[in-house]
């Protein structure tokens, strides 16, 4: 093995045993085919079984397991040894191990600080980091470290100094490195554990592109977290995204003021207010109260209003499913499609599969897929194959997914382990595609692939 085919393996999920079919072999019994692969370089078995000893107490067969994988020099596997290592009590073992790796900066050096830091070793994590202010991932590693260490002044200093009073930012992707606003949301963090809110309140109503990340509001979260909560209502009035009117639809929802997250959501002034995502958050919410037949008008007028959006469609299919009413799914369904004017393309006819299976069988819906002009296609076959795994005919979703291998290797190989077939089900994802070598990536944020 070598760092590249590793490296290959982690980025592409490809001619390898992927982590959820490793799982699925070891909820299987299927052990000792785990351990095998483990020994010729599947990276994702030697990850799994090597855990699996260390949880039976066998430290030095996991130190096995995984010692020709870090013998490549590649961080993944480094990183996953020095994990189990802490986890053993043998801290500095782990500190030795992955000291080497930190040179690149990025990822690594954040590991290998937090690491020092949950070992008393502060402030040398502290140091190491502070050098690295311009990579994001390091500056909020920071901030976190710092916390309780009697430094949050000096890191302070060091975010205060990446926010330029002038500068005005046009795009997310102005500033090279730590960005101003994401300065400000860590500047902001540092205020609110100081116990300084409205400090931390006015910076973060000076951010000027990212409000949110990862669907997460840090102004809305505060704002929530501190009871402050007309102050949220205002903020979710103005908020572009919807991410704040979220976070006050879930507080108010978890105090039981359901009407009142409901009128939340329903808000016709509010920024978003007619979004997709927004209404699918409000159907979410009447259906968890029993509403199933209000939440399916929500998304039944959003179906209407953007026809021919896949998403939408499958939403709208679910909550119909959910709610015992597949013939009514059906026949809206069959209403939008008729608007359109002409047949449905595949990822657009396929959602009605499971309707049609609640109301006519499974094997109505089959052949329903069947007839259909792109039903003996590749991409077709998947969705067959559920309707007969569903129904406990695996062998048949087999046989249907074989007519178009490799293309569906992973769906194949995961029934193939259901039944048993575990020789021919890692044949089948050892399988390889000629592809160019990529640059082995080294963790480094900025100048290295794959950014």
């Amino acid at each position: 093995m070598d760092a590249a085919d590793l490296d290959r393996q982690a980025r592409t999920l490809s001619g390898c045993i992927p982590p959820l079919l490793v799982s699925r072999l070891l909820e299987l019994g299927h052990s000792e085919e785990v351990e095998a692969q483990a020994s010729r370089g599947e990276w994702f078995c030697a990850r799994a079984w090597a855990q699996l000893l260390s949880d039976q107490c066998q430290q030095a067969e996991a130190l096995e397991v995984l010692s020709p994988y870090v013998a490549t020099g590649w961080w993944p596997a480094a990183r996953a040894q020095a994990e189990l290592l802490e986890s053993w009590g043998r801290a500095e073992e782990a500190i030795v191990l992955a000291r080497p790796y930190t040179e690149v900066g990025g990822f690594p050096l954040e590991v290998f600080a937090r690491l020092l830091a949950r070992h008393g070793r502060t402030d040398e994590a502290v140091t190491r980091l502070s050098a690295g202010m311009e990579d994001w991932v390091l500056a909020t590693a920071l901030v976190d470290i710092a916390e309780g260490t009697g430094r949050d002044e000096d890191v302070a200093a060091l975010l205060a100094a990446r926010i330029p009073a002038q500068h005005r930012c046009d795009s997310p992707w102005c500033c090279r490195g730590l960005d101003p606003d994401t300065a400000i949301g860590l500047l902001a963090a540092i205020r609110e554990r100081q116990g300084r809110i409205d400090e931390a309140i006015a910076l973060l109503h000076t951010r000027q592109l990212i409000t949110s990340v990862n669907n997460h509001d840090q102004l809305a979260d505060l704002l929530a977290r501190h009871d402050r909560i007309e102050e949220l209502r205002a903020y979710a009035a103005t908020e572009d995204l919807g991410d704040a009117a979220r976070r006050l639809a879930e507080v108010l929802e978890e105090r039981g003021d359901v009407e009142g997250a409901i009128a939340v959501y329903r808000q016709a002034d509010r920024p978003g207010a007619h979004d997709p995502n927004s209404a699918f958050e409000l159907a979410q919410l009447l259906a968890r109260h029993g509403r199933g037949d209000e939440a399916i008008d929500v998304m039944r007028g959003q179906a209407d209003a953007h026809v021919g959006d896949d998403w939408i469609l499958h939403a709208l299919s679910g909550l119909y499913l959910d709610q015992g009413r597949p013939e009514e799914g059906l026949a809206h369904l069959d209403a939008l499609a008729a608007a359109r004017g002409c047949e449905e393309d595949w990822d657009l006819y396929w959602i009605r599969l499971p309707l049609i299976a609640a109301r006519d069988g499974v094997d109505e819906a089959i052949a329903r897929a069947r007839s259909h002009p792109e039903g003996s296609t590749s991409y077709a076959a998947p969705h067959i194959a559920e309707l007969l795994a569903g129904a406990g005919r695996t062998e048949e979703a087999v046989a249907i997914l074989e007519q178009h291998a490799p293309a569906n290797s992973i769906d194949l190989a995961g029934h193939l382990i259901d039944l048993g077939r575990v020789k021919d089900a890692v044949a089948l994802l050892q399988q390889r595609d000629s592809e160019p070598v990529s640059p082995v990536w080294t963790g480094s944020l900025f100048n290295d692939p794959p950014f």
